[in-house]
Order: C-alpha cells, then sequence, then structure tokens
C-alpha cells in the first residue's frame, strides 16, 4: 500500500450530511438509489447514486448521516450528474455498509 502525506489526505473533502431524499434510480444499470444529502449551508445539497439496494430501503435512509467524499469532480451516470461518493464498505457477502455516524453531528462535519 502507498503512503500519503497528512498534507495528501486533507486534499480529500470527506464531510458528513443527512439524506434527506432516496429514490430507486431506475435507469440505473446496476440496481441503485439516487440520494440527495444535506451538507449544511455551506456545502449544500448534492445528489449521489449509490449500489446499496441490497442493504437499505430508501425509506430507512432518510435522515441517516453519511460519509461523504465532496470534492470529487461531478460525473454522470445515466440521466444523474452525481455530485458526491456516498462511502461504504462492501461485507463478506459483498453487499456494500454505509460509513454512519455513529452519534448526530452537524450537516457537513470534516472527517479529521
Amino acid at each position: 500500500m502507498d503512503t500519503i502525506s497528512w498534507q495528501d489526505f486533507m486534499k480529500v473533502g470527506l464531510h458528513f450530511g443527512t439524506i434527506v431524499e432516496a429514490e430507486v434510480f431506475a435507469e440505473a444499470r446496476k440496481p441503485a438509489y439516487k440520494l440527495k444529502i444535506d451538507f449544511g449551508p455551506e456545502i449544500g445539497l448534492r445528489k449521489s447514486s449509490s449500489q446499496i439496494t441490497a442493504r437499505y430501503t430508501p425509506e430507512e435512509l432518510i435522515g441517516r448521516q453519511v460519509l461523504c467524499v465532496v470534492n470529487f469532480p461531478p460525473k454522470q451516470i445515466g440521466p444523474l450528474m452525481s455530485e458526491v461518493l456516498t462511502t461504504g464498505v462492501d461485507d463478506a457477502e459483498g453487499k456494500t455498509v454505509l460509513v454512519f455516524a455513529d452519534g448526530k453531528v452537524e450537516n457537513g462535519a470534516r472527517l479529521l
């Protein structure tokens, strides 16, 4: 594994936001949800596509705080312009487990 400097790590905009909308992304090639995530007044609302349908329903995602990379360039995914990368880790069955806040944090809070 390559090592990076602290300065390189700090370039990655890892921020928490609250999922305010989640719906099935019917046009996606692989099963996915369209998410709208609130990162507070400084960053605002951002959209994301996330392949997490095997583990979560849209209803249980609403109100959850997730960790996202907010400073990647936007990526066109079908008809959706994904503006953030929602982070997760695959479990033993290959299902993505989202990185959630363990307690309430301010929307837009940065991972340090």
